[in-house]
């Protein structure tokens, strides 16, 4: 396969290292209390720098309770609920740290949803013990492909959508809808987000969500899908 190969140095393999083993705690934490959960991104992939992000998200929709008292050792930066457009599901974060955040629906995802973490490159808890790193496409539409030592780097544009697709198990919609937002992100920037709520830490997501449903129409329609 065509692509550049990039060979990653000991200070590369040492950052993975480092951002895994954080996951891996948090992680740990959610599986103790039958939740499970994927890490996503760089971190799964492993074409990491020292400023990638720790992003974990819990597939299942389950009370936002559960989530916190599962990881009540750690302190939370903040909390939020958020949505990236009008048709897309509704999300609670926890940000633990500037780079660390755990996020979960708050309402029924749909399933084309699920393979957006999967475009990006995801992996289980259980993936994450065993050091998988699994192929991805990046925010510059590059995709990442794991080699031993490094990974190699094709333009998502010079590939068939259904090549991708079958390499990332998604659908091709989901590589042509990624292809257009993410270009359109790189020729624009980022536009924003619909919805980015900061929430007290002593309130329920369940609750703030209910709060902006009755003043937002968009987010209420979500809430009753």
């Amino acid at each position: 396969m065509k692509g550049l190969e990039v060979y990653y140095d000991e200070k590369t393999w040492n950052i993975l290292k480092s951002k895994r083993e954080k996951a891996k705690i948090l992680m740990e934490c959610l599986a103790r209390n039958n939740i499970s959960s994927i890490l996503y991104g760089s971190v799964a992939r492993g074409d990491v720098n020292e400023k990638s992000d720790i992003d974990i998200f819990i597939p299942q929709l389950i009370p936002s309770f559960r989530i916190e008292l599962a990881l009540e050792n750690f302190d939370f930066f903040e909390k939020r609920i958020v949505q990236a457009t009008p048709n897309y599901a509704i999300k609670g974060e926890i940000v633990i740290d500037e780079e660390t955040v755990v996020s979960f629906p708050l309402v029924k995802m749909k399933e084309r949803e699920l393979d957006f973490y999967r475009f990006g490159g995801c992996i289980s808890y259980e993936e994450l013990l065993g050091n998988k790193r699994v192929p991805g496409v990046d925010k510059r539409l590059m995709l990442i492909i794991p080699l031993e030592n490094g990974h190699r780097e094709i333009a998502v544009q010079e590939l068939h959508p259904s090549s991708v697709a079958k390499i990332l198990n998604v659908s091709v919609d989901i590589v042509l809808e990624r292809m257009r937002v993410l270009g359109r992100r790189r020729e624009v920037g980022r536009t924003g987000i619909y919805l980015c709520e900061k929430i007290s830490l002593n309130e329920s997501f369940e609750s703030a969500l209910a709060d902006i449903a009755l003043r937002d129409p968009i987010v209420r329609r979500r809430v009753r899908e």
